[in-house]
């Protein structure tokens, strides 16, 4: 099942629950509602009635307008099977009394035709039943509804009781057809918000979809081997992935290019010195050269082959994390001093002029000293195939401006930093090539060009090496043929124990 069908469902089953409980809870909350209001009429009227008729007791000493105070209040008898207890009017007053009942009107002559109302002396015999299902003068037991006590106001005695009952047989018809009604009303409004809510659902999930739909055909089409940019629509996570996707795109194209740009390398590094070690052995099976020209040449070549292997593991250690370090505390100066020295005897050779330059109050600092040795053996290599003859070549180490010359013996940031840098003047490096000079493989057209050697691989092994160490590196230049300056930055002092 897709996803847009997925949300639609979810959606779907949501508003449909939703829509059920609501009117679930709405049905039984208005019928228990309607059930408490039908309770607190009985029990106000029955209240209301025991104190009118303790008024009308008081004024006639009898129950004699006992009829007449029903009718007032809106209770009138049904009919009149019989004469009234103590003479309480007859047939006439009887439908006099429903006349007036009906005739006074308003809210409480409503209530005639789901109350009964009876009416019983302090013996408990009936007096008046607005229902007519009880003679005057039979026993009233077993009444229910909500009781009134008649008291004559003159002396404060009970003279009698008032009861007030529901019909709750024609209160349950009224209210189920009133709920009726009303579940049926809430049921249509249920619908058309389920219908509105689905419709909402099925435009939202499209929007959301839509980009994840464009998403996978974008990278099935990485996975065929071809790239695309996708358009941003939106600043929220959908838009957030699409940029993502985009950056993800654009960096598989440069490696892609990189990779390309490695076999084109690596091809040709590997050809050039197999090409040279052949020719130079046949040469020597001909008698075309003597034995150390011949051998001097291989073995030339086969240096320079170990030297692209030495760098193919290097970056295969940095890229599987697998640079491992054993660092020791070495006086800058010293490690400096060796590299130099180690160096010179190349920069001679290739008629380049290479110059030490030393503050001198150095610091120590703890290095892997073989990892260092390659880091500024890569670095210094580069500036040499970079500097025509002629050309000068400048160590240089200080500390870093800023920090405190006394504080040797801590570490990282609170014992100041090392700054070395290698600057020469030879080819330089164009403002759009300097962002990518650290990408693995990556050579600058004007390197290629000027026919310096090398793979590409020299400072992003480089970097790798200085960041485990600490620290950072940075190239700088100010344009072609404006030289090349390379900065290495290592935090000074030997490491906490």
């Amino acid at each position: 099942m897709s996803l847009r069908w997925r949300i639609l469902g979810a959606t779907t089953v949501v508003v449909v629950l939703a829509v059920l409980t609501s009117v679930g809870v709405a049905y039984y909350a208005t019928q228990s509602r309607l059930d408490l209001f039908v309770g607190q009429i009985g029990e106000r009227e029955a209240h209301r009635l025991a104190q009118g008729l303790s008024r009308a007791y008081t004024d006639t000493g009898g129950w004699g307008t006992a009829l007449d105070e029903l009718g007032d209040a809106g209770f009138g008898l049904d009919s009149s099977p019989g004469e009234p207890h103590e003479g309480g009017g007859g047939s006439e007053g009887s439908g006099g009394s429903r006349e007036g009942g009906e005739g006074t009107g308003g809210s409480e002559g409503a209530h005639v035709e789901f109350v009964r109302v009876v009416i019983t002396d302090v013996d408990g015999l009936v007096v008046l039943d607005n229902a007519s299902e009880l003679a005057p003068g039979s026993a009233g037991d077993g009444l229910g509804g909500h009781p009134g006590t008649v008291i004559d106001l003159a002396t404060g005695q009970t003279v009698g009781h008032v009861r007030v009952d529901t019909d709750h047989d024609l209160l349950s018809s009224e209210s189920h057809g009133f709920l009726s009604a009303l579940l049926y009303i809430t049921l249509i409004g249920a619908l058309v918000t389920a219908a509105v809510a689905m419709l909402i659902a099925a435009w939202l999930s499209k929007r959301i979809t839509a980009p994840v739909r464009a998403l996978t055909r974008a990278a099935q089409g990485i996975a065929r081997g071809s790239t695309s940019q996708l358009p941003v629509t939106s600043s929220d996570e959908l838009g957030q992935m699409t940029s993502a996707f985009n950056q993800m795109s654009s960096d598989l194209d440069a490696q892609r290019a990189l990779r390309r740009r490695l076999v084109d390398e690596v091809s040709h590094e590997l050809n050039t010195p197999l090409s040279v070690i052949q020719l130079e052995a046949a040469g020597l099976r001909d008698g075309l050269g003597t034995p150390e020209r011949v051998s001097g040449h291989i073995i030339d070549e086969v240096t320079r082959l170990r030297g692209l292997v030495t760098d193919l593991n290097s970056l295969a250690e940095t890229e599987l994390g697998e640079l491992s370090l054993a660092p020791e505390t070495v006086g800058a100066g010293e490690l400096l001093e060796t590299e130099f020295g180690r160096w010179l005897p190349q920069a001679e050779a290739a008629g380049v002029s290479l110059s030490l330059d030393l503050a001198g109050d150095l610091p120590d600092v703890h290095v892997d000293r073989m990892r260092m040795s390659q880091t500024l053996g890569n670095v210094l290599r580069n500036a040499m195939n970079s500097t025509p003859a002629g050309g000068s070549i400048v160590v240089a180490a200080a500390r870093e401006t800023g920090t405190d010359p006394d504080q040797d013996s801590g570490t990282g940031a609170g014992a100041g930093m090392l700054a070395i840098s290698v600057i020469d003047d030879g080819i330089g490096i164009g403002a759009d090539d300097l962002p990518q000079v650290f990408e693995r493989f990556y050579r600058a057209e004007h390197s290629r060009e000027a026919g310096t050697a090398g793979t590409g691989l020299g400072l992003a092994i480089s970097r790798a090496i200085v960041e485990a160490h600490g620290g950072t590196i940075d190239v700088a230049s100010e344009g072609l043929e404006r030289g090349v300056t390379v900065t290495i930055h290592l935090p000074c002092g030997p490491a906490h124990p």
